[in-house]
């Protein structure tokens, strides 16, 4: 009985070590008291798998490692699965709300890399994500851009699930890329137009 879950708590310890762990924010806060003021760290965490799983916690403590750990373990409870498009890149373009954080979040063809700044970079690198272009459109609070971010990418969904909730393949829902279709011209001859991606 005690082998399986050896097992299991070895193959979770080895899942954890694989994770890749980034500090997007550290805020010191003060709490004012009779003696004097009293300092506490706020950290802002964003975890992932670079495969497609990622997630973000904060935690609060008088010291800065105990707070980045804090944050850290509150990240690896809160981690969301987003489905990528040859595991580099977005399904479709989309936009993500919180509070006055506003983003959007553009698919990219190869070799564009990550163009986003601060908070939304650490995501996207531990997404795992390789070629995206991002634009924050409201409050660049770091918590509000990581939730705006975290809103667009839980709203993702790919060919395989729009396929599965109307019950047509996915060749019906997904326009062949490259595929060429031809287009009367006004002057009738024909002339070959590439389909738009």
């Amino acid at each position: 009985m005690a082998r399986p879950e050896r097992n299991n708590r070895s193959e979770r310890n080895r899942e954890e070590s694989e994770l890749l762990e980034k500090l997007v924010h550290i805020n010191r806060v003060a709490k004012v008291v009779k003696g004097g003021r009293r300092f506490g760290f706020a950290a802002l965490v964003v975890v992932g798998d670079q495969r497609g799983r990622v997630g973000f916690g904060k935690g609060k403590a008088k010291e800065v490692p105990e707070a980045i750990r804090k944050a850290t373990e509150a990240a690896k409870k809160n981690m969301i699965r987003v489905p990528l498009r040859e595991g580099r890149t977005l399904h479709h373009d989309i936009h993500g709300r919180h509070g006055a954080g506003k983003v959007l979040i553009r698919t990219a063809v190869p070799g564009t890399g990550i163009i986003a700044g601060g908070p939304m970079r650490a995501v996207f690198e531990a997404l795992g994500v390789q070629d995206v272009v991002t634009k924050s459109q409201g409050t660049s609070n770091p918590y509000n851009m990581v939730r705006a971010t975290f809103d667009a990418l839980a709203n993702q969904v790919s060919p395989r699930q729009v396929a599965a909730k109307r019950g047509r393949k996915v060749a019906d829902i997904v326009a062949r890329r490259g595929d060429v279709k031809v287009v009367a011209s006004n002057d009738g001859a024909e002339d070959s137009a590439q389909v738009a991606e």
